[in-house]
């Protein structure tokens, strides 16, 4: 069920999909190597919309890296994790009222030439969350074997709890609305973040829909799952998403209204 986000603009926004604010939100932590190029590329496939970089507590030169962009920039005091990174860009979205919040991982994977293929649903009203799947589609992405098989059994696990079919839950290209943003900004998980909160937000009311894409290799650094993790990674999530469902079910806000201006920044 779609839901209809009242807001106000200023006249000097950018014109997006009839006039909608859009943030994309890029969680880094040591991505030295690619980052820079990361921001280039999202800033000529978007040039209207804006830019925060979450550095997650990194390292290395991440940080002056990201400084170096005209792009806002949040530095967390040391690593907590791509869930609190991703929390802390969904707070600023929903404080500085944007209306799409997408994340596009700094390591180069995800393509910003398609952030418009996940945000076209979100404006047609069909979806309130649209995650980019490398699986509904054969795009010559090669997925590690023994990873591939974890992610197919989560797939079925999740696709089981929902009520729907999800063929990438472990995808972290994804979009959201406001009535998204607004619920993640304060319920969202931290450990595994990709595939619990499909389960969270599904539970709390929200549309969830996927569309296919093309995933780049990394432009630099390593994954944190490897392929002899991928076991292990996989009966965690799987352990986590079930001990989520103990919890009081969550509840969306059914409409995010909006009276006054956002902020200055």
């Amino acid at each position: 069920m779609s839901t209809h986000v009242i807001a106000t603009f200023d006249e000097k926004e950018p014109d997006f999909a009839a006039h909608q604010r859009l943030l994309v939100i890029i969680p880094a932590y040591n991505e030295e190597d690619s980052l820079g190029r990361v921001i280039r590329n999202v800033q000529t496939a978007l040039p209207q919309a804006d830019i925060l970089v979450v550095n997650d507590g990194s390292v290395d030169a991440t940080p002056e890296i990201a400084d170096g962009y005209c792009v806002r920039v949040a530095s967390l005091p040391y690593n907590l994790g791509i869930g609190s990174a991703m929390q802390t860009g969904f707070m600023f979205a929903r404080d500085y009222y944007y209306d799409v919040a997408v994340q596009v991982d700094g390591d180069g994977q995800h393509d910003p030439v398609e952030i418009s293929e996940l945000v076209s649903p979100l404006i047609q009203g069909t979806a309130d969350v649209v995650i980019g799947s490398r699986y509904i589609e054969d795009r010559g992405y090669i997925t590690p074997k023994l990873r591939r098989l974890g992610i197919l059994i989560l797939s079925g696990i999740i696709s089981l709890l929902v009520g729907q079919k999800m063929t990438d839950p472990t995808s972290g290209f994804r979009a959201m609305n406001r009535r998204a943003i607004y619920f993640c900004s304060s319920d969202y998980p931290f450990d595994y973040p990709e595939p619990e909160s499909v389960v969270t937000l599904k539970r709390a009311g929200l549309c969830i829909a996927e569309v296919p894409v093309t995933m780049n290799p990394r432009y630099g650094g390593q994954s944190s799952i490897t392929p002899l993790h991928s076991g292990y990674y996989m009966v965690k999530v799987i352990m986590s998403i079930f001990i989520g469902l103990l919890r009081q079910r969550p509840e969306a806000v059914r409409e995010v209204q909006i009276v006054h201006e956002h902020p200055t920044s």
